[in-house]
């Protein structure tokens, strides 16, 4: 049989696409859960962001152990784990067992993209590096997003356990294409610092990025993102259908919004190949971040349901720049060569943190005034943070770049 002859990058990037549609698969099934199980507003909070447990509980553990066990099997596992979970989870009659599944999926999900950005890094060339890592940030948005837009019609038609069972098997598939057409790490057996090798190596790593400002200073800057997008975008189809628009139009407004993160992903990678510093875009999508979200939930648009449309969209799309930026910085500022991944797990587990603490947060503040109207006083405050975390990070790339053991120039 004849191979299709993708490239091994994107096949990685689909991986990530795969991953992300188990978060967003959640979403277009809310309310009918809500339904049948009778949930509050802030349960479904939790059932939205439990998915991110694994990441906020393990990502830096997962990502030390990335590089000895190998980041093409990371991968491989990881989808095995979202495909296993979601093929149970469609079996589950009690919300305890689903919830156990959703867990596991996090898991799952974590492997993956802690894995991806190292290989991508190893099967790219550098000059194109910015441009892979803006594609690989549009992973949340395009998953999330599919799932948003097709998730309605799949579970119409099948039910929710048959969305979750689609699911299963295209995870399959794609695991099936990244062990036929994705190669071997490179650099697998050379990946552990050099001088040690066991615990020794991996303590180094450890205390090479905790020891540094960079991977902080990340971490906490997607935090504050992601705390932001995953709110939203979380309860959008449960805004919408409070506002009395069908279900089959509030998934597709949500899947609208999710996608236009991709202008802001994409957008990234072509403004820093341009010259435009990345901290430069941090504070950008912040900035527009927090605008969108006064503009959509603050009471001086509550006439206005077509300026809140535009507000949304404006911060998905503006915003997105963010990921993209901080995905290039994690790069770049990891402390060595053989901690890249090791960044990219700790800036996984701090976005999982705001990702598990945004959607319960909002759901909270929601609850206590009896509508959404101040929601925006909690992400206006995440974006300022954000704001004030990307001036720390202008200082720390302006910094003479070390010269010690382990370190990189900038």
């Amino acid at each position: 049989m004849t191979r299709l002859a993708v490239p091994p990058g994107l096949i990685v990037v689909l991986s990530g696409i795969t991953a992300a549609l188990h978060v967003g698969k959640l979403p277009p099934a809310l309310t009918i859960l809500q339904d049948s199980l009778e949930i509050s507003l802030l349960q479904a909070g939790f059932l939205v962001s439990l998915v991110q447990l694994a990441g906020m509980s393990l990502g830096l553990i997962v990502g030390l152990s990335t590089d000895p066990l190998g980041l093409r099997r990371s991968i491989t596992l990881g989808l095995g784990l979202l495909a296993g979970a979601s093929l149970l989870g469609g079996f589950a009659e009690t919300p305890a067992f689903l919830l156990v599944c959703r867990a596991l999926e996090g898991l799952g999900f974590l492997l993956v993209v802690l894995s991806a950005p190292a290989l991508l890094r190893q099967l790219v060339p550098v000059e194109r590096l910015h441009r892979a890592m803006a594609l690989w940030s549009c992973f949340m948005g395009l998953g999330v997003g599919t799932a948003l837009l097709t998730g309605p019609w799949v579970i119409a038609w099948l039910g929710w356990q048959g969305w979750w069972w689609t699911l299963a098997g295209w995870t399959l598939l794609i695991l099936v294409a990244v062990r036929c057409r994705v190669p071997a790490d490179r650099h697998r057996d050379r990946s552990r610092p050099p001088s040690g090798v066991g615990d020794e190596g991996w303590r180094q790593r450890l205390g090479l990025t905790l020891g540094s400002p960079g991977p902080w200073l990340v971490a906490l800057c997607f935090a504050m993102y992601s705390s932001q997008w995953l709110a939203v975008i979380g309860f959008l189809p449960t805004i919408y259908r409070q506002a009395g628009i069908a279900e089959g139009l509030a998934g597709s407004l949500t899947a609208l919004v999710a996608a236009a993160n991709i202008i802001g992903n994409l957008g990234s990678g072509q403004l820093m190949q341009r010259g435009m510093a990345p901290t430069t875009l941090l504070r950008l999508g912040f900035v527009f971040a927090a605008l969108g979200t006064f503009l959509a939930f603050g009471e001086a648009t509550a006439e206005a349901p077509g300026l809140r449309v535009a507000a949304v969209l404006m911060f998905s799309a503006v915003s997105g720049v963010i990921p993209g930026a901080l995905f290039t910085l994690a790069v770049r500022l990891a402390p060595s060569e053989h901690t890249v991944s090791t960044t990219i797990g700790w800036m996984q587990q701090w976005s999982a943190f705001g990702q598990f603490a945004g959607p319960p947060l909002v759901a909270w503040v929601a609850t206590q005034a009896g509508g959404w109207h101040w929601t925006w006083t909690l992400t206006g405050t995440a974006s300022l943070v954000g704001i004030l975390l990307a001036f720390r990070l202008s200082r720390v790339l302006a910094a003479p770049p070390l010269t010690s053991a382990g370190a990189t120039a900038r």
